[in-house]
């Protein structure tokens, strides 16, 4: 069985967290998890990892994630909201096998472009994090917005492509009512992609 670390933040309200317990308790996802990290104390999802008693640990930039995350002998890490930079070292310690869930579409190659449902051309959002890229998706007048699972790789914002989601905008579409709905595709592609890997 895979062993799994979630590492998480402040930043959300732990959604993604959530739904990979939930498929885990629901024996959809063959996995455990084994530690969730977070940067800040006040992340609830440590609140969603205590409820269904997971070890939890709050680090900082002083911390050595790759020692923690190699002494629990993890076989995937999943971004979750994870704020701090990820170092090189750790990238290729752990070379595809951490994830990231990232909000706009990436596309397989540097040069690449991914093609919404509508045949317009999706936006990348390349080094935007998510209250900003979604205000990008409307100010660029985008057709839909979408959401990419890559694992992290040496080049920011870049990485093998694992899924994608695509949600169409409304014409009356704030950053809170786009979001609302594309965080429901985002959390259902990412335990699909934790499925595909741990199931083998």
């Amino acid at each position: 069985m895979k062993k799994l670390a979630v590492l998480i933040s402040e930043a959300g309200t732990g959604t993604n967290l959530q739904a990979i317990i939930d498929a885990v308790e629901n024996k959809k996802l063959r996995a455990k998890i084994v530690l969730v990290a977070s940067s800040s104390e006040n992340a609830y999802g440590l609140q969603r990892a205590k409820k269904n008693n997971i070890f939890i640990m709050t680090v900082n930039k002083k911390d050595d994630l790759e020692k923690i995350l190699t002494a629990y002998q993890v076989d995937l890490v999943a971004l979750a909201g994870w704020k701090l930079i990820v170092p090189l070292s750790l990238i290729n310690t752990f070379k595809n096998k951490v994830l990231n869930l990232h909000p706009g579409l990436i596309p397989n190659t540097m040069n690449g472009v991914v093609i919404n449902p509508d045949k317009t051309t999706g936006i990348w959002n390349r080094g935007k994090l998510t209250d900003i890229a979604i205000q990008n998706f409307l100010d660029k007048k985008a057709t839909y917005a979408g959401s990419t699972v890559h694992f992290l790789s040496e080049k920011f914002d870049f990485g093998k492509i694992l899924n994608r989601c695509f949600e169409k905008i409304l014409p009356n579409d704030t950053v809170e009512s786009l979001y609302k709905r594309l965080k429901k595709k985002e959390n259902q592609i990412y335990v699909e992609t934790l499925i595909k890997l741990c199931n083998k």
